[in-house]
């Protein structure tokens, strides 16, 4: 597996165990009710992109009532009001020529940006103008499952692909399925019908190419994205950079 991919499973796994829980349900709650807001209502079964926000949610083990007030605020149903919350994307560089992108909900974009500014400035990186990297990125669904056998890798690649999925890849264990944003919960839904139980699936900026790192500047770059997602107002960050192994393993057992 690329030292891309296998970053991207390693920080699912870290998030999953380390991610303050207050905090990170802040956020899933925002998403929740910006898609609710935005996304065309409070029904999941007719807005694809509330659906997604929800089983993320679930999958972090969001309650379920926080999950539905988090609906609400969103369809302003129940006299619930939203956040004035805007979607704002930043874009820079991080140590050694990566680039990264960061996607933020923010009720104060003055704050947002300076608080991001900051963290590029700490991380040894450059906050960038619009447009700098975004180029590099297309907003794909994505679906990665843990699969030991090869031969059932291979059996739900061709499961995914009948259901229009984009591309897959298969190393280490890990099946990745590509698939257009709008076609992400049929090919799931596709998948496990084929008794797959997908280990994460969602909507990402996933780069065009990638910019391989040494050692000393792929640390940096993850420590610049750790800070960066431990922003309140900050949802993702994704980036560019080619990771060497030697520093995945020894970010991923920290």
């Amino acid at each position: 597996m690329s030292g891309h991919s296998k970053w991207s499973t390693i920080k699912r796994q870290k998030g999953a165990a380390d991610a303050k829980r207050g905090a990170l349900f802040t956020k899933l709650a925002r998403n929740i009710s910006l898609a609710a807001r935005e996304g065309g209502g409070g029904d999941p079964d007719m807005n694809f992109r509330l659906r997604i926000a929800i089983d993320q949610a679930k999958s972090n083990n969001m309650p379920q009532d926080s999950i539905q007030r988090a609906v609400r605020r969103g369809s302003g149903e129940g006299g619930e009001g939203m956040e004035d919350l805007s979607a704002v994307t930043y874009e820079g560089y991080a140590p050694g020529g990566g680039a990264i992108l960061v996607q933020a909900l923010t009720d104060n974009r003055n704050r947002t940006a300076s608080e991001i500014r900051s963290a590029f400035n700490k991380g040894g990186g450059n906050l960038g103008e619009a447009g700098c990297v975004a180029w590099n990125f297309d907003s794909r669904g994505v679906i990665t499952l843990e699969i030991d056998d090869e031969t059932a890798a291979d059996e739900l690649s061709l499961a995914a692909i009948d259901a229009d999925a984009e591309d897959v890849k298969f190393e280490d264990g890990i099946l990745e399925v590509y698939t257009a944003p709008e076609n992400l919960l049929s090919v799931k839904s596709a998948l496990e019908s084929e008794g797959a139980m997908p280990a994460s699936a969602d909507v990402a900026m996933v780069p065009k190419t990638v910019v391989p790192l040494e050692n000393r500047a792929a640390e940096q770059t993850l420590r610049l994205l750790d800070i960066l997602e431990e922003l309140d107002d900050v949802q993702k960050a994704y980036t560019n950079a080619d990771f060497p192994a030697e520093v995945l393993e020894q970010y991923g057992s920290a």
